[in-house]
């Protein structure tokens, strides 16, 4: 068994810079790293749709979004296999043996699950999709025999459920799945980049995200408007940098190369961030530099998608081509399980034959 990766996204919008960073960029390292024999990135359609089944069109139009994100961001279609997740069968019929396996106390306990309901108000009317998400995920994540799951913190408890479910399918019918580990950001500033006005959650209904597809304008539009600390109104006030917003992306995305090429006055963050904690340095000239570094990490993913955009059937068919071979892959996976489960009734040419025999002798 090699080194398999299993990851994705919601298509639910354009994917924005907290994606980026706390997951994109990190899915790129990894394939150019050599070290994983598969790599399967997957468009979590179904999923989109546990809460949104009344919108469908929203997560059909976002297919393509989140794809030329995929594309942009420098995932190889020869290196990793995108996937639309609704394309697979097989994970359904996976998740469905998966649910004898899972207690609805024990969902009911999941804290993503629980903080997830909440956020979205589902009070009592909670879609049993949305509630049983943690079995798909299990499902999606086993379905490819992944050994590595590259999650942030906050999706630690559906992983840690996935664990159990591989632990009680082995413990009941045999190793027939393979237990995954997860993969943290090495950045903890990544792990949960807040938006641009502070809060912390990026969200398109609120308006506070930065998006990979956004132009140059847009980007530094955004940025100047950025939320910083409240009680720094004049450029000698001592500034704070907790709940900073700028500090906090600049803690994200700035490296001492950036400082040497744009703000050569100082030699890394820690001097920037003393100068302003003692007074004398204004949020402008931050923001300017931030700006700086952005537009720096973002040009070459603005360039690429214009690329993918002049050939948008090339990009389907690589979704098309991708989803095939995620299939295959997940077909053997659910042959194993079924073997396994023994309900593989008629590839069992042994039990076949034992049952002939014991009814002719009873002739």
């Amino acid at each position: 068994m090699g080194k398999i990766i299993l990851t994705g996204d919601r298509p639910t919008g354009k994917l924005h810079i907290g994606h980026y960073v706390g997951s994109l960029k990190q899915r790129v390292k990894l394939q150019n790293s050599g070290e994983y024999d598969e790599i399967f990135i997957m468009i979590a359609d179904a999923q989109a749709l546990t809460d949104n089944a009344d919108n469908p069109e929203k997560v059909r139009q976002n297919i393509i979004e989140v794809a030329l994100d995929y594309l942009s961001a420098g995932l190889d279609p020869q290196k990793s296999t995108l996937f639309i997740q609704s394309q697979i069968p097989e994970l359904c019929e996976l998740s469905f043996y998966y649910m004898n396996l899972v207690t609805v106390s024990r969902l009911q306990r999941n804290p993503t699950v629980k903080s997830e309901i909440q956020m979205r108000n589902f009070e009592t009317s909670i879609p049993v999709g949305f509630f049983t998400y943690p079995i798909s995920q299990a499902a999606d994540i086993t379905a490819f025999q992944a050994t590595t799951v590259p999650v942030g913190e906050d999706q630690m408890p559906m992983i840690e459920q996935t664990r159990e479910i591989v632990h009680k399918f082995n413990t009941v019918y045999g190793e027939a799945l393979t237990m995954p580990d997860v993969l943290l950001p090495d950045n903890k500033a990544c792990m949960r980049l807040p938006g641009t006005d502070g809060k912390a959650k990026m969200s398109k209904s609120l308006g506070n995200c930065i998006y990979l597809s956004d132009t140059e304008k847009d980007v530094q539009k955004k940025i100047m408007s950025m939320y910083t600390d409240p009680n720094h109104l004049r450029v000698e006030d001592p500034g704070c940098i907790e709940g900073n917003t700028v500090f906090m992306y600049l803690d994200a995305f700035s490296t001492e190369e950036h400082f040497a090429k744009y703000l050569p006055e100082y030699k890394n963050l820690d001097e920037l961030k003393a100068h302003y904690q003692r007074g004398g340095l204004g949020d402008v000239k931050v923001k300017k530099f931030l700006n700086k570094v952005l537009q720096e990490e973002l040009e070459p993913i603005r360039q690429r998608r214009k690329e993918f955009e002049q050939d948008i059937p090339a990009v389907y068919e690589i979704l098309k081509k991708g989803s095939e071979k995620a299939k295959r892959k997940a077909e053997q996976t659910l042959a194993g399980v079924k073997r396994a489960m023994r309900i593989n009734y008629f590839e069992d040419a042994e039990l076949i034959a034992a049952q002939a025999k014991q009814f002719q002798a009873k002739e």
